[in-house]
């Protein structure tokens, strides 16, 4: 949900500043399927009979690398998309550290608790490894866990699409290579 608020934000601001709609359809990624499968792993991981199958948050933990490798793979035709790297990394970082696991503080944890682990979800403890890169943020009335990652993600996500929407070319040219002239 996060995530979602943070594109209509960008969307919002970038149209409120003058952009135009159609400048966010100028922006060119390559191989834009990964990010589908990326989300269609995540949700079977967490909500479907896998997420009791020992070894399936491994899963996840692919799907994020590969958006990561994504992501590094657009710095030069995406403005702000660095950060949405960073963020993914972080979350990266403390799931390897975790057995491949996202630790929850148990305020946040809900039927976690009950369970330990769930998906690619584990109860946050002294047991759990770098705890302040784990879902311990909450933002607003829902009971949801964030992490820095997290944030970093849905900060870098409403960078790219204000800047994509906001400026003529969706930032695909923003990097140009600096052209060297031979001394003769």
């Amino acid at each position: 949900m996060l995530w979602v608020f943070a594109i209509v934000l960008g969307l919002v601001f970038g149209l409120v500043t003058g952009g135009n709609l159609t400048n966010l359809a100028r922006l060119k990624f390559r191989w834009p399927w990964v990010i589908v499968a990326v989300i269609v792993v995540r949700g079977a991981v967490l909500l479907t009979p896998l997420n009791g199958i020992a070894g399936a948050q491994y899963l996840y933990v692919v799907a994020l690398a590969a958006i990561i490798a994504w992501t590094v793979w657009h710095f030069d035709r995406v403005r702000g998309i660095w950060l949405i790297a960073v963020g993914a990394a972080s979350n990266l970082l403390v799931i390897l550290f975790n057995g491949a696991r996202m630790p929850v503080a148990p305020e946040l944890a809900g039927s976690l608790i009950q369970r330990g682990n769930l998906g690619q979800y584990t109860v946050m403890s002294s047991a759990t490894h770098l705890n302040l890169l784990g879902d311990w943020i909450k933002l607003g009335p829902l009971p949801e866990a964030y992490s820095i990652g997290d944030v970093l993600i849905a900060i870098g996500l409403a960078i790219v699409v204000f800047l994509a929407v906001r400026n003529p070319g969706g930032g695909s040219a923003w990097r140009r290579r600096p052209t060297f002239c031979s001394a003769r």
